[in-house]
């Protein structure tokens, strides 16, 4: 079966169609089309014309990195999900267009993740793990105030097995095949944990790259500079926690090199990838529900599996991928931003 076969693809592995009923798979569209209406309007929030373009960047390297498999245990592999990483970057209002963009294009242009599937995909990748994430950043930075990267890395670790028993839950609830629950929930959330410590480190590097470069492109670290404490001869005084000065100092140079890292990697690493099952897959063919899925409507295109199908270089078909969540997702942050002038 065709669909299986993309399924069983070498890079990023997502929900296939034929998991879900109709029921589920509408209901869980309407819920993820609701969450990106709401994060539409809080993005105005967080977006100006100073980072609307850093919300085109965090996507695209997103989708690079999704496709870099790495080997976590016993012949299974893992990738980067991601919405913690955006939320920190670009905020979760934005982390979630973000999400939601990298899904779709992996849907629509490369057979990744079912048609019908996208909803799912979208709440229980994007929704999910946005908010988790956001709200293990924060419960972290908050009890220990300047820990970003380590806040990062929780963060990241706990949104995977988040998400794979979120997943679990809502096939337990309009799957198509039966399941013992706890039995399918100890799977997945045993594997993820492991994929998630490698999401987690992902996460902490990135994010500790771009703090010592340009800490003010890191929205989750707003406000957590320490205050700024004069002493003089009448003693100490306080005035405020300094706005984090950028190292790089124009935006351009530092996008070019971003959008650098990125090609790199969806366009050399990505041969690299891990050929593993990844953790869904895995957990679905050891508990028998893999053979659920059907054929992606766009499976035969040559794009197909990034490139499988057609005999295009991953690296070539990660490049086209790049190029497209980066013109998405960054038209999308400009019509959703803020009018407010900046300087760039």
């Amino acid at each position: 079966m065709l669909g299986t076969f993309v399924f069983l693809g070498r890079h990023a592995v997502h929900v296939p169609d034929g998991f879900f009923n109709a029921v589920t798979s509408i209901s869980a569209g309407a819920v993820a089309a609701a969450g990106v209406a709401v994060c539409l309007r809080g993005a105005r929030r967080e977006l100006d014309d100073r980072t609307a373009p850093m919300a085109g960047l965090v996507a695209a390297f997103i989708f690079a990195v999704q496709m870099l498999n790495f080997p976590v245990a016993a012949g299974t592999s893992g990738h980067l999900l991601g919405g913690a990483l955006a939320a920190i970057l670009v905020g979760p209002y934005t982390g979630v267009l973000c999400m939601a963009v990298v899904l779709l294009v992996q849907a629509v242009f490369f057979a990744d993740g079912g048609l019908t599937a996208l909803g799912i995909n979208i709440t229980i990748m994007g929704i999910v793990t946005v908010l988790v994430g956001w709200g293990v950043f924060r419960l972290v930075t908050a009890m220990a105030r300047g820990k970003v990267v380590v806040a990062a890395f929780l963060a990241a670790l706990i949104s995977v097995p988040a998400s794979a028993l979120a997943f679990t839950v809502l096939f337990w609830i309009g799957g198509t095949a039966p399941i013992e629950v706890g039995t399918v929930a100890a799977a997945m959330g045993g594997v993820h944990v492991l994929i998630g410590i490698g999401e987690g480190l992902i996460t902490a590097v990135t994010v500790g790259a771009v703090l010592a470069v340009r800490p003010d492109l890191v929205y989750g670290a707003r406000g957590l500079a320490k205050p700024l404490v004069l002493r003089g001869a009448e003693g100490e005084s306080t005035v405020g926690a300094p706005e984090p000065v950028a190292a790089g100092g124009a935006l351009k140079p530092f996008l070019l090199g971003g959008v650098g890292v990125t090609l790199v990697l969806a366009g050399l690493v990505s041969f690299f990838a891990s050929s593993s099952p990844d953790g869904l897959e895995a957990v679905a063919e050891n508990k028998g529900f893999l053979s659920q899925a059907t054929d992606h409507m766009f499976g035969e295109w040559a794009m197909a599996d990034y490139g499988e199908v057609g005999g295009i270089p991953v690296g070539v078909a990660g490049i086209v991928g790049v190029g497209l969540v980066l013109l998405i997702a960054g038209a999308l942050a400009y019509a959703a931003r803020s009018r407010t002038k900046t300087k760039v």
